[in-house]
């Protein structure tokens, strides 16, 4: 089904997960499809404990095979000019899911959303948020609402420390963007986290 698509793929700044997502994006290209990566500034200008900006966008790169949008007017052709056939944002923080939500398009990543949605093509977001069962909670429930958008299944990663923190589960990324380009929602889209 991923045969000869193109697919935008999204990388705000949760930098704790970067290691689990962003080999992730080999699973869309072992399957036939072209990948088109779009970071946020931050992504770009941080340096972590879990890595330096130059770290990964060396390995994103290296996994996607092609260039790495990193400004909004690079992703602005993601509209009518050079669309794709599904946007994945993944991992997308509270930050990002919360602009979004209230159409405030200030970063790359938000900007190729904007223009995939426009075509009415699928965006698949990842979400990945110690806010989400805060006041967070209302921006995700607009999403989820919202016609052409779709989650990878999430859940609660660590219920007793950090109670309003939601993660997607990234292993089921290429089944919810399967799904998505049929006009489905994976399903079930609450899970339960092993570890919790």
């Amino acid at each position: 089904m991923l045969e000869g698509k193109r697919i935008g793929f999204g990388i705000t700044a949760s930098h704790c997960t970067y290691a689990d997502v962003i080999p992730k994006i080999k699973a869309f290209t072992d399957r036939g499809a072209t990948v088109v990566p779009v970071i946020t500034n931050s992504v770009l200008t941080a340096a972590t404990r879990f890595g330096t900006g130059e770290e990964w966008m060396a390995k994103i790169r290296e996994v996607a095979g092609a260039d790495i949008i990193s400004t909004i007017a690079g992703a602005e052709p993601f509209g009518p000019k050079t669309p794709v056939d599904c946007m994945v944002i993944a991992p997308m923080t509270g930050n990002s899911i919360s602009r979004f939500a209230n159409a405030i398009t200030d970063s790359p990543v938000l900007m190729a959303a904007k223009a995939t949605l426009r075509n009415g093509t699928p965006v698949v977001i990842g979400v990945s948020t110690n806010d989400a069962l805060g006041l967070n909670g209302t921006n995700i429930m607009k999403l989820l609402n919202t016609k052409n958008i779709y989650f990878i299944p999430f859940g609660q990663d660590d219920p007793v420390k950090k109670p309003n923190s939601l993660i997607s589960d990234f292993t089921k990324m290429v089944d919810t963007v399967e799904a998505a380009l049929r006009g489905e929602q994976l399903q079930p889209l609450l899970i339960r986290h092993e570890n919790t």
